[in-house]
């Protein structure tokens, strides 16, 4: 991993020490820079976890990426720096259903107190790490998340909607290994059922909020307001040059 090309690429310009203000900065820059897609996936492209292979897709080639991807090179990047990093595997927590665990994420370890990180999660994911402390309400940006603790699943994250807190993804803090992510991004970018392959879509937090790309309809969230319109066959390419400077003609022939 050479990190001048990856700060390049995410536009960071601050300090290369292993600390919380390094981390807070490299996951926001991260996470504005590089939106969350699943281009290859939808045109049925393999995708790679191999460092060299995320590098020159993310890095190198201006792509963008999901889960296995975007926090495997954060991993890898934040490793090279000096971090004390634990790679993770989430599942998705919706009425109480234990769903596979097919969402990477980390846990960073800094002077004794554990963050977590994640900057693939896509529509409504953190812009910054936050404290693994459960039960305490924490901002950011437009948005508020609490991680609780639950006897069946572990840590789950919740973000605020509607004045409640609602359930996102749940994860212990069981280390998981290459073969691990292997398998899961194998299930998730080539099983039929996969909400991954089902249409096209990428979206990247703005300072303000979100903007969020799918084929169907493109919704634009400011400071708690939001608006959405129809997207019309054939626009989506154009939209997607224009809000996130990425060409579909790219990834059709990548």
């Amino acid at each position: 991993m050479e990190l001048d090309r990856y700060f390049e690429r995410v536009g960071y310009k601050g300090g290369a020490a292993p600390t919380l203000e390094t981390l807070t900065a490299l996951h926001t820059a991260h996470v504005f820079a590089i939106p969350f897609e699943n281009l290859d996936v939808f045109y049925g492209k393999p995708i790679s976890l191999e460092p060299e292979a995320l590098c020159r897709k993310l890095v190198d080639g201006g792509r963008g990426g999901y889960c296995f991807e975007m926090n495997g090179l954060f991993s890898l990047v934040l490793r090279e720096l000096g971090f004390h990093v634990t790679d993770l595997l989430a599942r998705r927590v919706d009425g109480g259903i234990r769903r596979a665990k097919t969402h990477q994420v980390l846990m960073i370890e800094i002077d004794g107190a554990r963050y977590l990180a994640d900057v693939g999660y896509g529509n409504n994911g953190i812009a910054a790490p936050l404290r693994l402390a459960p039960g305490e309400e924490q901002a950011q940006m437009a948005d508020a998340y609490l991680i609780t603790e639950d006897p069946q699943f572990g840590y789950v994250l919740h973000r605020r909607e509607d004045g409640a807190f609602a359930p996102m993804y749940a994860f212990t803090a069981e280390e998981c290994y290459p073969a691990d992510f292997e398998v899961a991004n194998y299930y998730v970018s080539t099983h039929p059922q996969s909400f991954f392959r089902a249409g096209r879509f990428c979206t990247k937090p703005t300072p303000s909020g979100r903007i969020t790309l799918t084929e169907d309809s493109l919704k634009i969230r400011e400071n708690g307001a939001a608006t959405q319109r129809p997207v019309s066959e054939g626009e989506f390419g154009s939209l997607l040059n224009r809000h996130f400077g990425l060409s579909l003609d790219l990834f059709k022939e990548c």
